[in-house]
């Protein structure tokens, strides 16, 4: 129910007790949670009553937060500060700082999916008083906070934008996996709907956030920032991509000419390979969907998407070649993929591309075998329908070939002449990480 019993203002006034919701807990959301938790009263929700039991049991299955930070969070409650999980939306009601860190992720015709967007919007509507602010963290084309959100909570609680309640947005900027460029230590972008709704959000984040923060002039301003920091990364993986392919069609090592080019002082330091996860391989398409939804047709941004998008075919194709070069059977074959994840040293299966590379396979009826020990094979029976196996122990062994998928730090010291069928068998490295003499090609 909306509170309309303190009279209308035009000026953003600070909440004088804060008290901050975190709507959705995945990578992004419970980091945010347990920082913000350090300092102030936190509620995290989540609409999964499975992921706010295991949190509530200090376990994350993201493994972006230990045990430990969890247990001290959770028993800062009785100080006026701490964290406390829910899955009912009335906990949060007398919150009055709603950040809302939901996936926004593509359909499967490349889209813009911002359903869940939405869904937090009304919810958090159905709880929205005078004088709250709603800040958006999770990626958007520019103009989402404002022309899709904001309406949304305009319209179901009744109240008013930029009188009765403020809006901002932040990007994040976690990187999944990462233990060095964590929360605290990345500059973070803030912005707000007026100048003190601006001066309020930047001074939350800064109340957090050891390496400071940039305010950015207005929202749209912060929602561009995020896309086209993902963007710039696709495009210029897209280019070393080309340039392997290239180079294996001349017989010479990618890596061997990237570490050449790297010593000249302002050569960009990107290596080919599978780009997946929820950023880079997802943003690129906001953008080119806010930009076609304006009248301009991307050349640059989707040809880069393409190229990217079409890597794991290419490496099907491309060990396929060698199997059959090496006088290898094809059909009925048995192939070793190791690693699911969308990068290293990570549980993080979404927008895996390697999910391409074993379809690849699947259209020539070789059987793959998939050994990863960072993803829960529930999870990736769920989303992708296949299986996984965790234990090393589990391989069967004697594979006609074996393509090293994701640089997990398991896959470094596997003795890879032990799981081979025979000597001829193939070793394909995405990842440029094993010894050149030992696999049979590369990216």
């Amino acid at each position: 129910m909306s509170d309309h019993s303190n009279p209308i203002t035009n000026k953003f006034q600070a909440p004088a007790n804060i008290h901050i919701a975190i709507i959705g807990l995945g990578y992004v959301g419970l980091p945010l949670a347990v920082e913000f938790a350090k300092k102030y009263p936190v509620k995290g929700f989540d609409i999964k009553q499975s992921r706010v039991d295991e949190l509530s049991n200090s376990f994350d299955r993201t493994l972006e937060t230990s045990s430990d930070e969890l247990l001290a969070v959770l028993s800062l409650k009785d100080e006026g500060k701490g964290l406390a999980f829910t899955s009912q939306i009335t906990d949060i009601a007398s919150c009055n700082v709603y950040i809302v860190s939901v996936p926004t992720p593509t359909d499967q015709h490349n889209r813009p999916d911002l359903s869940l967007l939405i869904r937090a919007s009304k919810s958090i509507a159905s709880v929205l008083k005078r004088g709250d602010v709603v800040i958006y963290e999770s990626t958007v084309y520019p103009g989402v906070t404002e022309e899709v959100c904001v309406p949304v909570l305009q319209a179901e609680s009744g109240l008013q934008y930029n009188s009765d309640f403020f809006a901002g947005y932040s990007p994040e900027r976690i990187n999944p996996g990462d233990k060095v460029h964590t929360l605290t230590n990345i500059l973070k972008v803030t912005s707000g709907s007026t100048p003190e709704a601006a001066d309020f959000i930047d001074g939350l984040y800064q109340s957090i956030v050891k390496a400071g923060t940039h305010k950015a002039p207005a929202i749209k301003v912060a929602e561009a920032c995020k896309v086209i920091e993902n963007s710039q990364r696709d495009i210029n993986i897209a280019f070393v991509n080309e340039l392997a392919k290239i180079f294996n069609i001349m017989d010479i090592d990618t890596h061997a000419v990237l570490a050449a080019a790297g010593t000249k002082w302002n050569f960009l330091n990107f290596k080919p390979g599978l780009v997946g996860g929820h950023c880079t391989g997802v943003d690129p398409y906001y953008l080119a969907a806010k930009a076609q939804q304006m009248g301009y047709h991307p050349e640059i941004i989707l040809a880069g998407r393409r190229l990217n998008d079409g890597m794991g075919s290419y490496v099907a194709l491309e060990v396929i070649k060698l199997m059959v070069k090496n006088d290898i059977s094809v059909k009925n074959s048995k192939i070793l993929v190791l690693g699911f994840t969308f990068k290293e040293n990570c549980p993080d299966v979404r927008n895996t591309r390697v999910i391409d590379i074993i379809k690849g396979f699947d259209g020539f009826d070789a059987t793959c075998e998939i050994y990863d020990p960072w993803a829960d094979p529930d999870e990736v029976k769920k989303e992708y329908g296949i299986s996984t196996l965790k234990n090393y122990k589990e391989l069967s062994g004697a594979y006609d070939a074996i393509v090293m998928a994701v640089a997990h730090r398991e896959f470094y010291d596997i003795d890879y002449a032990s799981l081979k069928h025979t000597p001829s068998s193939v070793i394909y490295d995405i990842k440029g990480i094993l010894n050149k003499d030992v696999v049979n090609g590369r990216l």
